[in-house]
């Protein structure tokens, strides 16, 4: 099966250069964001037309002093305790926003797995691989990327766990 890539549009972000320049297939969709809205993935997820289970978020934890990317379903939250175990770790929490953004080079509510300004380590929820897409931010609000979980596996070097809980 041969590969095509969506051209670089103009307004482009990391996330969306990056995956043109690893040759992977995947599709933008673009949303009109709401800034009052209280959950920024169940807006993707509603603006899109797309199932709450396969729209994930990307959430940026402190494992024993290590800044970690978490991928899990919109629908559900983080489980910091298996964030924690998946890589190796004793102690998970939140990390604080302005570290994630000053680090990733994106803002809160974009922040993307892909095309981080440091590239960190990731684990995406189990779950994703019941689906053939999903969709994860593109690096700004009322952007997503949609490709299949084994792309994003394969560009990020994920390590595949059960991480989300609903």
């Amino acid at each position: 099966m041969a590969k095509k890539a969506k051209k670089q549009q103009s307004g482009g972000t990391p996330a969306t250069v990056a995956l043109t320049a690893a040759g992977t297939v995947f599709t933008v969709h673009s949303y009109e964001h709401d800034p009052s809205s209280p959950s920024y993935g169940e807006e993707a997820a509603e603006a899109l037309g797309v199932p709450a289970d396969r729209v994930f978020k990307t959430l940026v934890a402190d494992v024993d002093g290590e800044l970690v990317v978490a991928v899990v379903p919109v629908a559900g939250s983080l489980d910091l305790k298996a964030l924690a175990s998946a890589v190796g770790g004793k102690r998970a929490a939140m990390a604080d926003p302005a570290a994630a953004e000053r680090t990733t080079g994106y803002v809160r509510g974009g922040i993307s797995p892909l095309g981080q300004r440091k590239r960190l380590r990731t684990v995406l929820d189990a779950s994703a691989g019941t689906h053939s897409t999903i969709c994860v931010s593109a690096g700004r609000r009322g952007l997503e990327v949609e490709l299949s979980p084994q792309d994003l596996t394969a560009l990020t070097d994920a390590v595949l766990a059960p991480v989300g809980r609903t």
